[in-house]
């Protein structure tokens, strides 16, 4: 005999947990069910972490804290396949589980890029696997060299977090010429550059690894350009890739992308299923072109709306497009990007303009505490309507580019910035007078 639930989750990441709590608050009277294939899964954004900044890698353990106040069953089990036409799911115990509302959560796996060597031992995978992590951390923290593949935020976070461990050298190797290329103009990834070096991690731009050497354990490296280096553990922090297996054996959509097809409600070619998160396909906000960007944050605001809308578009709330918002934080420097970057912007074809702004983020700047920020938005020329935005600063960075995040989804202009009203504190925030988010729309304006 099979269980039963109104709606099942299918993943037990941020995705669908959101996903289930929404939509316990919204069809309270509904059977939620939860099925994850982890009984211990990891706080996706918190695993870097693990390895100097907590003191226990237990603390970042994804809890089922949720689930229980809300009273959604949790099952331990994964799924192997969909039957769309009986609404019935099959675990790999073999127990069958039947639904109303399919949610699929079941988020992305680590690439593994095509090196020579790479499943030697001491190869590390970033798997949100708490139990894996922990053997991982471990084994890293005794290491001599640890060297790690991928300059963008995964990699960049490895590197800072790893290099505060005594006696440990960090190589950190990007293929392409900047680090945090795809996300940030040159003058921003240049910031998070030197202030890694700064910290003795060394880095190598322009540089793919080639072969990882050793007898059955990590012994070398070999880059493209014949260069070796002595390391004994890698980590792998190329990306993800959407896990869609699942919907393509029972028929579901695939987008053009990689991931499974989902309209602005976060539903599949199958109306009664419904995908969420890294596995769910992504459209930028304004070119509405397929996006690979794999975010905790982008994942909740996709389960929100699914959850919300599971037997009745009970509002008009859209899912508007991606877009791509990061943050990220290397030794008291705070990085964050929304939308295009200027490079990006030029790729696509828009004609803009862009404006910059520096200046403290406390007021007078020499009170405790204050840190330098740098602001950067860009614009349409024509229509002064903002694209992206970057920041570079203090830790008031990580909400400041929140406030250009919410600029851009409502798509305003430069205009509307320069009378921007925002509340300020000497204490909290930049002075009125010298606002960096309204000094660069100021800028804009003035080149137009």
């Amino acid at each position: 005999m099979s269980k039963a639930a109104d709606v099942l989750v299918l993943g037990g990441g941020p995705a669908g947990i959101i996903s289930a709590v929404t939509a316990k608050r919204c069809y309270p009277d509904k059977k939620i069910m939860l099925m994850k294939d982890l009984a211990n899964g990891a706080i996706p954004c918190g695993i870097p972490y693990m390895f100097a900044s907590l003191k226990n890698p237990d603390e970042n353990k994804l809890g089922n804290a949720a689930l229980e106040k809300n009273n959604i069953e949790l099952v331990i089990d994964k799924a192997i396949s969909i039957d769309r036409a009986a609404k019935e799911v099959t675990g790999e115990s073999q127990e069958k589980y039947s639904y109303e509302k399919l949610i699929l959560a079941v988020g992305s796996s680590p690439i593994k890029p095509p090196i020579t060597g790479i499943d030697k031992e001491g190869v590390y995978p970033i798997y949100k696997d708490m139990d894996y992590l922990k053997k991982a951390v471990e084994k890293i923290k005794k290491a001599k060299n640890v060297l790690i593949v991928g300059g963008g935020f995964i990699g960049v976070e490895f590197a800072d977090e790893i290099s505060k461990l005594d006696g440990v050298n960090v190589y950190l190797v990007e293929m392409f010429k900047n680090l945090l290329m795809n996300s940030f103009d040159l003058e921003f990834s240049e910031l998070a550059e030197e202030k890694l070096k700064s910290h003795g991690v060394n880095v190598f731009t322009n540089t793919q690894v080639k072969e990882i050497k050793g007898e059955k354990k990590v012994e070398k490296v070999c880059f493209a350009d014949g260069k070796e280096i002595e390391v004994d553990s890698v980590i792998l922090g190329v990306g993800a890739v959407s896990n869609v297996q699942l919907a393509v054996q029972s028929g579901i959509d695939l987008g053009r992308g990689k991931g499974i097809w989902v309209d602005e409600y976060m539903r599949t070619s199958d109306p009664d299923i419904f995908a969420v998160g890294d596995c769910a396909g992504k459209r930028d906000f304004y070119t509405r072109k397929h996006t690979p960007v794999m975010l905790a944050s982008t994942a909740t605001a996709e389960a929100r709306i699914a959850g919300a809308n599971l037997y009745q578009l009970k509002v008009v709330r859209e899912n508007k497009g991606t877009i791509a918002i990061y943050s990220t934080y290397i030794d008291n420097l705070a990085l964050g990007s929304v939308g295009l970057t200027e490079q990006t912007a030029k790729n696509e074809g828009f004609e803009i303009v862009s404006g910059l702004a520096q200046g403290m983020d406390k007021h007078p700047g020499t009170l405790p505490g204050a840190s330098k920020v740098k602001v950067k938005l860009i614009f349409s020329r024509k229509s002064g309507i903002i694209l992206g935005g970057q920041v570079a600063g203090g830790v008031s960075c990580g909400e400041m580019i929140n406030v250009i995040g919410m600029a851009v989804q409502q798509r305003v202009s430069y205009t509307d910035l320069e009378t921007l009203q925002m509340a300020t504190h000497p204490c909290l925030t930049s002075a009125p007078t010298m606002y960096p988010i309204v000094l660069a729309a100021e800028d804009a304006a003035e080149k137009v």
